[in-house]
């Protein structure tokens, strides 16, 4: 009887034993399966808002990493592996972008990332990728006052946008006075800040520019509005300067078209509205205004009519509009593509190194490049809102403009350059030879 027991307890423990043995070579062999599924792929990390007051613009942005990446993995991936995107959404949130951010590097483990649109958001992942050393591809127009070695800026620098528009104003329609009407956060007070000496340069006095402030989402505009019309009627040609970002757009234009405001009399020149920020609308209080990018859908190129078939195509919606930061964010992408191909690798320092230099075509005709900076060249085009919701092309530089990381109109900022191939430095003075700490 005790004999029977006792085998019966080892017959129990060999099974179990063999049962456990047999799990534990399943989750072995499990967690070799998804090693190998994990080394067959390159991830591909996406941060733009899909909620909140940026999602207006941001969405958009999203759906082009996904497009691109559907296009290269038909192509057969990069090196030999597929692509695939890691989507989060930090929500308009912009303490959450750094925690989305830490997420995608650390638990993810993201080859590269395509993100912000604000700066706030963008200054708010820089200590994130300059930690765990990773790479921010930076699609939006912005304040400059930046180089990153971790950053790549594939939008406009202000000489890139902000300095043609004022030029054009200035030149074309003989504007005097000067509104310029921001979003109350960095990109539009250092923006406005370096419009503001650079009108000053230009002759223009101190009570010939009005600057007002307001915050994201703002929707009550009719005294500010009220304000810009008295402001006005002064007896000279007056502009406003719109660095408005989001959805606070909407009801700014609407307030102007109440108060009898057309673009005749005192036209806008916008750094925030687009193609996508205008689907949807009520065009009508915006006829005639104007806005500065790089890219507008309008433009008429074989790449460019190739990539509006194609996105429609993939999006499934013929009424699909395209605009400058996804331009922005295709050519950043092919430069990636570009690099890692180069040295063979996604490790991060391999590719910063190997992307300046590196060329991708845009969409208007030109080929853009990435500079020592981090910075591209790209051309400037100011456009006329018609009432399809796109543009006019009313003036366009005779060339590519290489972007400034450091503008020439601040004291502090004049003779400072990023340079992360020679000098290795984001912010080098070239006055006194030195390399002034952090990039930003």
């Amino acid at each position: 009887m005790l004999t029977k027991s006792t085998h019966d307890i080892a017959a129990s423990f060999s099974r179990r034993g063999l049962l456990a043995a047999t799990a534990g070579l399943m989750l072995g062999l499990a967690s070799i399966t998804g090693a190998k599924a994990a080394d067959d792929t390159i991830k591909v990390g996406v941060l733009h808002s899909l909620s909140g007051t940026m999602a207006i613009s941001e969405t958009t942005l999203k759906d082009t990493i996904l497009f691109l990446i559907d296009e290269q993995n038909k192509k057969g991936g990069v090196l030999g592996k597929k692509l695939e995107a890691v989507v989060v959404d930090p929500a308009s949130n912009w303490p959450l972008f750094a925690e989305k951010a830490r997420e995608l590097i650390t638990k993810d483990k993201v080859a590269v990332v395509f993100g912000c649109w604000t700066s706030v958001s963008r200054k708010s992942v820089l200590p994130v990728f300059k930690e765990l050393n990773n790479i921010l591809f930076y699609p939006v127009q912005y304040e400059g006052e930046e180089s990153e070695r971790n950053v790549f800026y594939t939008g406009a620098a202000p000489n890139q946008q902000a300095i043609p528009a004022v030029d054009y104003l200035m030149k074309d329609e003989k504007v005097k006075r000067w509104v310029l009407a921001g979003t109350d956060y960095v990109y539009p007070r250092t923006t406005n800040k370096i419009l503001e000496a650079y009108l000053k340069s230009k002759g223009v006095a101190q009570e010939d520019i009005m600057i007002n402030y307001t915050p994201f989402g703002h929707s009550d505009w009719q005294t500010i509005v009220a304000d810009i019309k008295k402001f006005g009627s002064a007896g000279k040609k007056t502009a406003v300067v719109s660095t408005i970002n989001g959805d606070a757009n909407v009801p700014f234009y609407k307030e102007l078209g109440n108060q009898g405001i057309k673009a005749k009399d005192i036209p806008v020149v916008a750094f925030s509205v687009g193609e996508e920020e205008l689907a949807g609308i009520d065009t009508k209080p915006l006829l005639g205004h104007l806005a500065a990018w790089n890219y507008f859908q309008s433009i008429k190129t074989p790449a460019n009519e190739k990539f509006i078939k194609e996105w429609q195509a993939y999006t499934k919606n013929p009424k699909r509009t395209t605009n400058d930061p996804m331009e922005a964010h295709v050519i950043g992408f092919n430069m990636w593509v570009k690099a890692v191909e180069k040295v063979k690798s996604t490790d991060p320092d391999k590719v910063i190194d190997a992307l300046p230099g590196i060329e991708a075509p845009n969409l208007t005709g030109g080929t853009s490049k990435m500079l020592p900076n981090h910075h591209i060249t790209k051309p400037v085009f100011i456009g006329e809102i018609k009432g399809n919701g796109q543009f006019d092309v009313v003036w366009k530089t005779p060339s590519l403009v290489p972007g400034d990381a450091w503008s020439k109109e601040l004291d502090g900022s004049k003779d400072l350059i990023g340079d992360w191939v020679e000098k290795k430095c984001g912010n080098y003075n070239v006055k006194t030879n030195k390399c002034l700490g952090s990039g930003s």
